[in-house]
C-alpha cells in the first residue's frame, strides 16, 4: 500500500495485513492498542490468536472463502483480547492484487471498535423486553414467553397456569410511606414470587402492582391450588420498611390451559377478569375462570353493547391533540383521540371503554368510523384555507384483517378531495411485532396508496433492531412513560436518548408523547428532537377549536432560544 494511503488508514482505523496462509505481516497502533497484544507478539501470528469463540467455524470458513475468491467481505466480529476481553470490530477485508501476475498476494483488514455500540444495542433491547425496577419481563416480553410456553403445552399435552396477581393494600403504602418505598416493597414481592416458583415458570410484572406467573406442568387442580396458596403466603408474610413490619395480600385470577383454549392475549384477559372476581370476593384468595359461565364475560358483553349503540346513536366524538415544532414555533400535525360523549356520564375518556370492545369486530367499525370523521375533517379545514395532518389509532384487531388494505382503499375513495398523504395511521409497537411479515407487507401496500404511518409506543415492545429495518414507518414516537421521567429518571434519559439515536440512524422522523414541561421540551431539543405532544402544549379539543388555538399559539421563549441557537 502507497505510504500516504497507510498513514491516513492508520489514523482512521484499526488496519493489518495478512499474508496467503492468514499470518499477520503488519499491524497499526490502533491495532496493538484494541487487542492489548505489542506489535512483536502479533507479526507472523495467525488471527486466531483473537478467537473470541463465539463465532461457529464455517463463519470464518465463508469469510475466507469469499476474500480467496478476491471479493471482499464485510461484517462484524467479536474478538478476545489479551486480558480476555470481548470487543467488536466491524471489519472490512480486501484481497490485494499483484499487478504483474493479478493473482492474490495479501489481504487488507480495516476495521473500527463498536463495542460501545453493541453495548448500547444489547442494554436497549433488554430494557424494552424488561421491568427496569424489578427486572421481570415486562407485558411485550411476557407475551413471548407465554406464546413459547402455549406452543410447548399443546405439542407436549401438558396443561400451564395463567395466573394475574394483583397487590391488595399497595395503594395504602404508596400513599403512607411515598414511592420510593413503594418501589421497595414491588422489588421485594418481584423477589419472593421467584423465590416461590420453579425455573421453568415465569413470573413478569405488568404495570404498576400487577404480576403475572405462568406455571408450567400442573397436572391437576389440587396441585394448581397447593401452589396458589403457596404464593398467597409468601406474599402475605410481613415486609420490614423504615424499621416497621408492612402486611399486604394478593389476590390471584387464574385460568388454566388447555381448559381455556384460547391465545395468549384472550387467556391474560381471563386471569385478569377472574382476579377481579377474587377481589370482589375479599380479597387475599384466588378465583379459576369459568370458562363456560363466568360474570365477567357476561359483563363485557353488556358493555359492547352499549358502546355499539354509542356508536349508531352518534355519542362517539372526535377531539385533537397538536403536535408542535418546538424549535421552530409551528403547528405541524394533530393527532384523534376518541371520545364518548355519555347521556349520563358526560365525557367519557377512551381508557374507560376501548379496552373492553379492542378484541372484538366492533373496533372495526370504530376505527372505520374514526378514519371517515378525520377525512371528513381534513376537507372541512381545507375548504377553510388550513390544513394539518392528523394521525389515528389503528387497533390490533383492526389492522390485522386481511382485507385492511381494500377498506382502507374504499375510506380513501369517498374522501378523494383530500390527499392520503394528509392521513397518518399509527400502530403500536406490540401490534407491529406480533406478525412482522403480514405487518410489513401491509404496511408497505398502505404506504403505496399514499398515507404516511407511525409506529407508536416505541421503546414498550420486546423488539429487535430487524424488526424496526422491517417496519419502515415514517415517523417513531417515543412512548410518554419515558418522556415523563427523563428530566430526574437517568434510566429514562438514556432510553429516550437511544432511541432518539437509532430513529436518527434509521432515517425516521420522531415525536416524544406526554410532554409535561418547558424544561422537559428544552431538553428534548438538546437531545434532537424537536417535535413533541402533551398536556403541556394542549389537551385534546374538539374541532370547532383547532383554528383558533393554532392561530394563538406562541411556543416558549426559551425553546425559540434554542431553535436560534441551532
Amino acid at each position: 500500500m502507497d505510504e500516504k494511503y497507510r498513514r491516513a488508514v492508520d489514523a482512521a482505523a484499526i488496519f493489518s495485513e495478512t499474508d496467503l496462509n492468514g499470518r499477520i505481516t503488519y499491524v497499526n497502533d490502533q491495532f496493538c492498542a484494541v487487542s492489548g497484544y505489542s506489535r512483536e507478539e502479533l507479526l507472523g501470528q495467525n488471527h486466531r490468536l483473537l478467537n473470541s469463540g463465539l463465532h461457529c467455524a464455517d463463519f470464518f470458513a465463508a469469510m475466507w472463502r469469499t476474500i480467496a475468491l478476491g471479493n471482499i467481505w464485510k461484517g462484524e466480529i467479536c474478538n478476545r483480547a489479551k486480558d480476555g476481553s470481548l470487543y467488536w470490530v466491524d471489519s472490512t477485508m480486501v484481497p490485494v492484487l499483484d499487478d504483474a501476475t493479478g493473482r492474490i498476494d495479501r489481504y487488507l483488514s480495516i476495521r473500527f471498535d463498536i463495542s460501545e455500540k453493541r453495548q448500547l444495542l444489547q442494554s436497549l433491547q433488554w430494557r424494552v423486553g424488561h421491568d427496569v425496577l424489578t427486572g421481570l419481563p415486562n407485558r411485550a416480553f411476557l407475551s413471548d414467553l407465554l406464546d413459547q410456553a402455549l406452543e410447548f403445552s399443546r405439542h407436549e399435552n401438558i396443561p400451564l397456569a395463567v395466573c394475574m396477581l394483583d397487590l391488595d393494600g399497595f395503594k395504602a403504602v404508596n400513599d403512607g410511606y411515598g414511592h420510593a418505598s413503594g418501589d421497595m416493597l414491588l422489588v421485594e414481592v418481584a423477589k419472593r414470587l421467584r423465590d416461590i416458583v420453579r425455573g421453568e415458570d415465569v413470573v413478569a410484572r405488568l404495570a404498576g402492582d400487577e404480576f403475572v406467573l405462568v406455571l408450567r406442568y400442573v397436572r391437576d387442580l389440587p396441585e394448581l391450588r397447593a401452589a396458589l396458596n403457596r404464593v398467597l403466603g409468601a406474599i402475605s408474610a410481613p415486609y420490614t420498611l423504615h424499621g416497621k413490619d408492612i402486611n399486604v395480600f394478593a389476590s390471584i385470577g387464574v385460568t388454566l390451559f388447555p381448559h381455556d383454549n384460547e391465545d395468549a392475549e384472550t387467556l391474560l384477559r381471563h386471569a385478569d377478569q377472574a382476579m377481579y372476581v377474587a377481589k370482589q370476593s375479599g380479597r387475599n384468595r384466588f378465583h379459576l375462570f369459568d370458562v363456560s359461565r363466568d360474570q365477567e364475560v357476561k359483563a363485557t358483553h353488556q358493555t359492547v353493547e352499549r358502546v355499539r349503540q354509542a356508536l349508531l346513536a352518534g355519542e362517539l366524538r372526535l377531539h385533537f391533540q397538536p403536535k408542535v415544532n418546538m424549535r421552530r414555533g409551528v403547528v405541524v400535525g394533530f393527532e384523534a383521540l376518541l371520545r364518548w360523549e355519555h347521556p349520563q356520564n358526560g365525557m367519557v375518556p377512551p381508557r374507560e371503554f376501548l379496552p373492553l370492545v379492542e378484541d372484538t369486530d366492533l373496533i372495526i367499525d370504530i376505527g372505520e368510523w374514526v378514519m371517515d370523521q378525520v377525512l371528513s375533517q381534513l376537507h372541512r379545514w381545507q375548504q377553510a384555507g388550513q390544513g394539518w395532518p392528523v394521525s389515528i389509532n389503528i387497533a390490533a384487531r383492526h389492522f390485522q384483517r386481511a382485507d385492511f388494505v381494500d377498506r382502507l382503499r374504499q375510506v380513501l375513495a369517498r374522501h378523494a378531495q383530500v390527499a392520503p398523504q394528509m392521513l397518518d395511521l399509527e400502530i403500536v409497537e406490540s401490534v407491529a411485532i406480533e406478525n412482522i411479515q403480514h405487518v410489513s407487507a401491509c404496511l408497505q401496500a398502505c404506504q403505496a396508496l399514499g398515507v404516511q404511518f407511525s409506529l407508536g409506543d416505541f421503546g414498550t415492545g420486546y423488539s429487535s433492531l430487524s424488526y424496526l429495518k422491517r417496519l419502515r414507518t415514517q415517523t417513531i414516537k417515543i412512548d410518554k412513560s419515558f418522556v415523563r421521567d427523563i428530566l430526574n429518571d437517568r434510566d429514562d434519559l438514556a432510553l429516550t436518548t437511544a432511541v432518539i439515536g437509532l430513529a436518527r440512524a434509521f432515517g425516521r422522523q420522531v415525536i416524544a408523547e406526554g410532554l409535561e414541561s418547558v424544561e422537559h421540551g428544552e431538553l428534548l431539543l438538546r437531545l434532537g428532537c424537536e417535535v413533541a405532544q402533551g398536556y403541556f402544549i394542549a389537551r385534546p379539543m374538539p374541532p370547532g377549536e383547532v383554528p383558533g388555538w393554532v392561530a394563538g399559539f406562541v411556543a416558549p421563549s426559551q425553546w425559540q432560544t434554542l431553535g436560534q441557537i441551532a
